[in-house]
C-alpha cells in the first residue's frame, strides 16, 4: 500500500531550489540524484506553489505514461513556453483539443513522410559543409545551428530562399541566440521579468523581434493560401502545405493562428534542440576513435545502418534533447508506486533522471552505442523525447534528420577534434551544449563516401532499438 507521504522533499528554500534549477540544471540533478535518488520532491514553483515531484524510476514513469487522458491536467504547466509558442500550440493544449490537433500533425511528421525531406535535408547539409573553412580549427556549433534552421524553413515552412526567407533566417538566428542570455532567459521563467521598458530591455527587443516575426510567418500563410487553395496544395510536400490541408472529422482545418503556433513550436523544439544533439554527437564520435572508424566504414549494410542509430540514441541518452517530459498535474489524490500524492501535484517524468540509472545503463557516464544494439529498452526507461500521450511529435523527424546529417557529416571529409578542450555541458535556451561548441578542424574529401540511408530508414530509426 502507497504511504502517505511525498517522495523524499528537498530541504533548501523554494527560491533557491528555483534558482539552482534554472542556472544549472544538470548540477541540479546531479546532486539531487547522488543525495535523494532518482525520484524526489521539489518546490520549484515557489513556497506558494504546488510540489513538484521529479520522477526518474521506470515503474513510475511507465505508470504515469499509460495512466488515462483524464488522470492529469498537461498543458497548463508549460507556460515557459508560452511567449515563443503562442496559445494553440500542440503542448499547450489538453483534452479533446490537444487530440484533434495531434492528429492533424502527425501524417507529414511520420513514416514514409520522411523520404520526401530527404533531399533537402542533405542538399542544406552539403551546402554548409562546402563554405565550411577547412584545415583549421573552428567551432562547429554554429554551422550545424546554420544547418538545422533552414531544414525548418525549407522543410517545415516550405520557404525557398528570398527576401523572406533571409529576414526569417536572421530574426530566427538572433532571437534564439539573445533567449540564451542568461537573464535574458531568465524572464520566460519568471513572469515578473516580462515588462517591455522598450526596444532596449531584454522582453522590450524580444517582443519586437517576434513581432516582426509573426508579420512574416503570417504573410506566408496567407500567400500559401491564396496560391494553393484546397486540394490544390497537396502539390507540395513541405510541412505547412500539408497543414494547410488537413482537416478533422468534422471537415475544419487548421487556423492562421494555429498555424503559426505549431509552426512556431516545430521550430523551437526542432531547431536548437536538433543542433545541439548534432553537437554533441560529433563530440562523442570524434572523441572515441573506434566509433568514428566504424561509422566510416562502409555503410550500406544494414547494421552499419543500426549502429547509427545506436550512437545517435546513445548520444540523445547521455544528454536528451530535453531533461524533462511534458509535467502532469495530478486532478486528484494520486498514488504513485509506494507514494501518495495530493490533488495539484506537478509529476515531472525526469529523462536525465532516469538515463543516468546504473540498474539500467551499467557506467552511464561512458559514451557506449554498443549498448544500444545488445538491449532493447523500455518507453519508461529510454525516453529522450517524452512518451505517453504527450511524447513529442517530431520523434521520427528529429531522429532521421539528426541521422541524415550525421552521416552526410561524417562521409564528406575528415574531422579531427582539436585537443584540450574542457567540455562541460552547459543550459543554451531550453537545451545543454557543449560547452567549447565542439572545436575541429576538417577536410573535404575529394571523393565523399556514398551516402547510404536508405529508403526503410524512416521507419527503422526507432529511438527504442
Amino acid at each position: 500500500m502507497p504511504t502517505t507521504d511525498l517522495p523524499p522533499t528537498l530541504q533548501t528554500p523554494a527560491f533557491l531550489q528555483i534558482l539552482n534549477l534554472v542556472r544549472d540544471p544538470i548540477a541540479f540533478f546531479d546532486h539531487h540524484l547522488a543525495q535523494q535518488g532518482d525520484t524526489f520532491t521539489s518546490r520549484v514553483l515557489g513556497p506558494g506553489g504546488p510540489p513538484v515531484v521529479f520522477v526518474g524510476n521506470p515503474t513510475s514513469v511507465e505508470q504515469i505514461f499509460t495512466a488515462p487522458l483524464e488522470t492529469f491536467c498537461l498543458g497548463q504547466v508549460t507556460h515557459v513556453f508560452r511567449p515563443l509558442t503562442g496559445d494553440r500550440s500542440l503542448i499547450m493544449l489538453d483534452g479533446s483539443e490537444h487530440l484533434r490537433q495531434r492528429k492533424l500533425l502527425m501524417p507529414p511528421l511520420h513514416g514514409q513522410r520522411m523520404q520526401v525531406y530527404r533531399e533537402a535535408i542533405t542538399t542544406i547539409t552539403l551546402e554548409v559543409l562546402r563554405a565550411l573553412p577547412q584545415n583549421r580549427p573552428i567551432t562547429l556549433r554554429p554551422y550545424l545551428a546554420d544547418i538545422t534552421l533552414q531544414v525548418i524553413l525549407r522543410v517545415v515552412f516550405g520557404l525557398e530562399p528570398g527576401p523572406r526567407y533571409a529576414a526569417l533566417q536572421t530574426l530566427i538566428a538572433e532571437m534564439l541566440e539573445a533567449i540564451t542570455q542568461p537573464f535574458y532567459s531568465s524572464c520566460f521563467f519568471f513572469e515578473f521579468l516580462q515588462q517591455d521598458f522598450g526596444p532596449w530591455s531584454p522582453w522590450g527587443h524580444f517582443v519586437r523581434q517576434m513581432g516582426e516575426i509573426d508579420r512574416l510567418v503570417y504573410a506566408e500563410i496567407r500567400d500559401r493560401r491564396a496560391q494553393f487553395p484546397g486540394a490544390s496544395g497537396r502539390q507540395r510536400t513541405d510541412v505547412l502545405s500539408l497543414l494547410l490541408t488537413a482537416h478533422d472529422e468534422a471537415g475544419q482545418g487548421l487556423t492562421d493562428q494555429e498555424l503559426r503556433d505549431q509552426l512556431m513550436t516545430l521550430l523551437l523544439l526542432g531547431h536548437e534542440t536538433t543542433a545541439s544533439s548534432l553537437a554533441w554527437a560529433m563530440y562523442w564520435v570524434l572523441s572515441h576513435p573506434a566509433v568514428y572508424q566504424q561509422l566510416r566504414a562502409d555503410p550500406s549494410p544494414s547494421n552499419a545502418q543500426d549502429y547509427l542509430t545506436a550512437v545517435c540514441n546513445e548520444t540523445l541518452r547521455l544528454y536528451p534533447i530535453a531533461l524533462i517530459a511534458q509535467p502532469r498535474i495530478a486532478k486528484t489524490d494520486y498514488d504513485l508506486s509506494d507514494y501518495h500524492c495530493p490533488a495539484g501535484t506537478v509529476l515531472v517524468p525526469c529523462i536525465y533522471l532516469a538515463h543516468r540509472r546504473p540498474e539500467v545503463f551499467p557506467e552511464p557516464l561512458r559514451f557506449m552505442p554498443e549498448r544500444f544494439l545488445n538491449r532493447q529498452f523500455s518507453p519508461a526507461e529510454f525516453f529522450p523525447f517524452g512518451g505517453g500521450h504527450r511524447g513529442c511529435i517530431g520523434m521520427a523527424f528529429s531522429l532521421f534528420e539528426m541521422r541524415l546529417i550525421l552521416q552526410t557529416l561524417l562521409n564528406q571529409g575528415d574531422w579531427e577534434l582539436m585537443a584540450n578542450q574542457q567540455v562541460q555541458p552547459v543550459r543554451r535556451g531550453i537545451t545543454i551544449v557543449p560547452s567549447s561548441g565542439v572545436k575541429v578542424r576538417y577536410t573535404a574529401s575529394p571523393v565523399p563516401i556514398a551516402l547510404a540511408l536508405n529508403s526503410a530508414d524512416a521507419d527503422r530509426a526507432s529511438v527504442a532499438k
